[in-house]
């Protein structure tokens, strides 16, 4: 067997032309969206993210604002700097690009994110409103393979999921996403005794470690849908995902590639967040 690749760039420029559409329906009623970075230091790889979210913004017709501190900016500083975009209502969506100083206490910096700007879903109200079932918004990636799943008419309700990772970031949320969707959750981390045993019962897998070619094909089944959430460079500096893809592809039945799989969709669902964001300000 040959997996079906599950091509997340071409879903996501679908998502896109929907999100857009949106957008405009959105400035007919005075509104445009409007997503604020906060990037702290000269980190290459946030830098790199950053440019491709105001990139999108652009695409869509979102209004892009972009806030640069210097790396031993004051942690209450950064705080109030959130705090002025929490009462700017030209601004629906607050993003402060991770990872940020040693001396920045990140937990306090998504807490002072107003939940109703929390456009990456991961202040403690949305995480709890995800986890009760109730309007929130979503973390982007773990949104994002749900999205990308759906598309692909995979139907999660019933299928045993394994989530390889623990994350709060993926690995943790996207398993409460597959729970709220009636799926079987497992999940495994690095303190897991004989992963292949749990790997292999899953219907579907979610690589989320960090571990360049980590799962392979003794790790799943036949026919298995896998999604690879990692970004990695190997031993010859080539981007590579957690799953050994040359052997799993030839075992799977879906597969995400690396790139272009997982990865388009995570700053395509930071859009749709922004979008909704800006939509239900209508009703505050």
């Amino acid at each position: 067997m040959t997996a079906q690749l599950i091509n997340g760039k071409d879903i996501a420029a679908k998502k896109r032309v929907e999100i857009a559409k949106e957008v405009q329906i959105l400035k007919g009623n005075g509104i445009t969206p409007g997503l604020a970075v906060i990037l702290v230091g000269n980190n290459d790889a946030s830098k790199t993210y950053v440019r491709n979210k105001e990139k999108a913004c652009q695409e869509l017709g979102m209004n892009s604002l972009l806030i640069e501190l210097a790396n031993g900016v004051p942690e209450q500083e950064l705080l109030a700097k959130i705090e002025e975009l929490n009462d700017d209502p030209a601004i629906h969506g607050i993003l402060v690009q991770l990872p940020l100083p040693d001396h920045i206490d990140e937990r306090k910096v998504i807490e002072t994110i107003s939940p109703l700007k929390d456009v990456d879903g991961f202040h403690p109200i949305n995480i709890g409103r995800m986890m009760t079932g109730q309007n929130a918004f979503l973390p982007c990636t773990p949104y994002g393979i749900m999205v990308l799943l759906d598309e692909t008419g995979i139907t999660v309700e019933g299928k045993h999921v394994v989530i390889v990772g623990r994350s709060n970031i993926v690995g943790k949320p996207v398993g409460q996403l597959f729970l709220n969707q009636n799926a079987t959750v497992t999940y495994c981390h690095s303190k897991t005794k004989d992963l292949k045993l749990h790997t292999r019962q899953a219907d579907i897998v979610v690589a989320a470690v960090g571990i360049p070619n980590f799962i392979t094909a003794d790790h799943i089944k036949e026919g298995a849908v896998v999604i690879d959430v990692g970004i990695n460079r190997n031993e010859a500096g080539k981007l590579c995902g957690d799953v050994k893809f040359d052997e799993v592809s030839e075992k799977a039945g879906f597969i995400t590639p690396v790139p272009k799989g997982v990865g388009p969709m995570t700053i395509t669902m930071l859009m749709y967040n922004t979008l909704k964001s800006a939509a239900e300000s209508l009703n505050q």
